[in-house]
């Protein structure tokens, strides 16, 4: 009996508990549970969410990358840079910005795969160096419409309404992010369940070794998870630009702790008891809600910390608890 319950709390635990939060918040304050308001918790969840499956795919390979924070950052005042210094067309800004994500992915997989740098060192390293990169580039301002530049003149072009509404706009009265993070969770969702490379993936987390006994190219497997994981770091990027209409140095810096909790809550959804796009997304909307409903508990700001670092440690616990009962039985 005890046994069967601690599988039931494994499996459904992160779902009851989105549950029981939503249903707390919404007895707690009458406007929680509204269209508007779930409309805001999930467009502000959307940019974490494409942040947390960059993560996914590091940890599919047995990694992990530390420096999609800064990549948000980098992309982020590299977009605007694009629009606001130089009126780059907006075909330009996001082809830019998603190759300078791809560049950094390509630079973690070569000091990890060809260098054999372990992994969080070496993407702790790419955090470092990427962000002062951005913030030397800018000289520590952010970027916005009709901002004073060194020569004394004001910033040539702005944010153009395109752009703007790949954060700000809505299709068919549903926020245009959270139409692209529902496309982004359903597609990564069937590469890892159908494609090849998604199975190589989950199979060279599992056992690398195994995975190169079986034919599986795991140098070219794992450079693939790592330069995706920056790519998605960098979508998440535009669309924090896109949204807040400023290319703000920083605007990464709270996204790599959120996105990691989601990603670790998401190992227990359905008992998956591994890195999986959907329970990430869950992950993410339990983040997004909690923050939300603290907001309208008017709980002061600093405190968002606490609870997101109480809540990883849950997700942590519960998850390496059963993994271990696994192993050993």
């Amino acid at each position: 009996m005890r046994e069967k319950s601690l599988d039931f709390i494994f499996k459904f635990g992160s779902l009851l508990v989105i549950a029981l939060v939503i249903l707390f918040f919404s007895m707690w304050d009458e406007h929680f549970f509204t269209y508007a308001n779930l409309s805001d918790i999930l467009r502000s969840i959307s940019i974490t969410t494409f942040v947390a499956i960059g993560v996914t795919f590091s940890l599919t390979v047995d990694g992990f990358d530390l420096s999609v924070g800064s990549t948000v950052s980098l992309t982020t005042v590299a977009t605007a840079a694009m629009m606001v210094w130089y009126e780059q067309p907006l075909v330009v800004v996001i082809i830019v910005a998603l190759l300078i994500g791809a560049l950094v992915g390509l630079l973690n997989a070569l000091l990890i795969v060809k260098i054999r740098i372990p992994d969080m060192l070496a993407t702790l390293a790419v955090m470092y160096i990427i962000g002062g990169i951005h913030k030397t580039y800018t000289k520590g301002y952010s970027i916005y419409n009709n901002m004073p530049m060194p020569d004394g003149s004001t910033a040539p072009g702005k944010f153009s309404e395109s752009f703007l509404w790949l954060g700000q706009g809505k299709l068919l009265g549903v926020p245009v992010p959270v139409v692209l993070m529902i496309i982004a969770v359903i597609a990564v969702h069937l590469f890892f369940k159908y494609t090849r490379w998604g199975r190589q993936m989950y199979t060279t987390g599992g056992n690398e070794e195994a995975a190169r006994l079986s034919g599986v190219r795991v140098r070219r497997i794992r450079t693939a998870a790592y330069i995706a994981s920056g790519i998605f770091a960098a979508i998440g990027g535009i669309l924090y630009a896109a949204r807040v209409g400023t290319g703000q140095i920083d605007a990464g810096a709270p996204m790599m702790m959120e996105s990691v909790a989601a990603v670790f809550i998401g190992y227990s959804v359905l008992g998956a008891g591994r890195p999986n796009v959907v329970g990430t997304f869950f992950g993410a909307i339990l983040i997004g809600v909690l923050l939300n409903g603290m907001t309208m508990m008017k709980v002061q700001y600093y405190a968002n910390d606490i609870i997101k670092g109480v809540v990883l440690v849950l997700a942590l616990a519960v998850t390496f608890i059963h993994l271990s009962r696994r192993r050993s039985g």
